[in-house]
């Protein structure tokens, strides 16, 4: 067996799951070991155009010139109810991000563009349920930092056409693999994670300074009343994050402890007793 380090956060956690302790409602937990779902990274959709400003001499505060994109291309195709395809992900989640999106959304490390979270097939209309031939749907799920919303986009892959769009505030659907990354960065870097860093150093005797060095877990976080430091009461509204982090090839790092506010980039600390 792995050997459980005790010391600074209170313990290496060495099993294969954690109990999770407090009052906080907590919602789209993936068990330990099953970290490496799909890849669900942001859009920096707004960077090329910045940059080639810049490179042709263009002052600061001067607005680049606009960037038309060509639609996307149509890719592997499925039929019927088959799972979407990784060519229509791909051109569903081009779709549903038009210019305004694009330009006014936030993802988690704070550059242009929303938050991608996932795509899935979309269910039938209700009079297309037997249909053969009926037009095959995805909806796109984003988070943008900008308005802490949830943003889901109905995209009819057959015409290419956003068909539906819904914004909502309060609405905290499970993490993606790139806000649990960011959340172990903000962890990392804040002094509320040198417990952690030394954890993972008496486990493996090198320094933690990058997410890539963990596995990462971890559950969405909702503030209850009274239950845990004011800075946080804010979670629900806001996306925050409780992480399960893990040393590659040894322990699990008990940092229950700690809340990371990904909307306000704060890191705070619960009573768990």
């Amino acid at each position: 067996m792995r050997k459980i380090v005790h010391r600074h956060l209170g313990k290496v956690v060495a099993g294969a799951a954690i109990a999770v302790a407090g009052t906080a409602v907590m919602v789209g937990i993936t068990l330990p070991g099953t970290a490496g779902a799909d890849e669900t990274g942001g859009s920096n959709s707004g960077q090329p155009a910045q940059q080639a400003a810049q490179e042709q001499g263009q002052g600061a505060g001067t607005v680049p010139p606009g960037v038309v994109e060509g639609a996307p291309s149509e890719g592997d195709e499925g039929t019927g109810n088959d799972p979407l395809t990784d060519d229509e992900m791909d051109r569903a989640a081009k779709l549903a991000v038009n210019p305004q999106l694009r330009s006014a959304g936030e993802n988690v490390e704070g550059d242009r563009g929303p938050q991608r979270l996932g795509v899935d097939l979309a269910e039938p209309d209700a009079d297309e349920p037997d249909d053969a031939n009926a037009p095959r749907r995805a909806e796109v799920s984003f988070y943008d930092y900008k308005t802490d919303a949830l943003v889901t986009k109905t995209v009819n892959l057959d015409t290419g056409k956003v068909e539906q769009t819904s914004t909502e505030h309060g609405v905290q659907p499970p993490l993606s693999r790139a806000e649990y990354a960011e959340a172990a960065k903000i962890l990392i870097a804040d002094p509320l994670g040198a417990g952690m860093k030394a954890d993972y150093k008496d486990a493996t005797g090198k320094e933690l300074s990058s997410p890539d060095q963990l596995l990462l877990n971890g559950a969405v976080y909702r503030a209850a009343p009274g239950a845990q430091p004011a800075v946080l009461d804010q979670c629900g509204e806001h996306r925050c994050v409780r992480l399960f982090p893990k040393v590659k090839n040894g322990p699990w790092i008990d940092a229950r402890s700690f809340v990371i506010d990904l909307s306000a980039r704060k890191v705070a600390k619960l009573d768990i007793g």
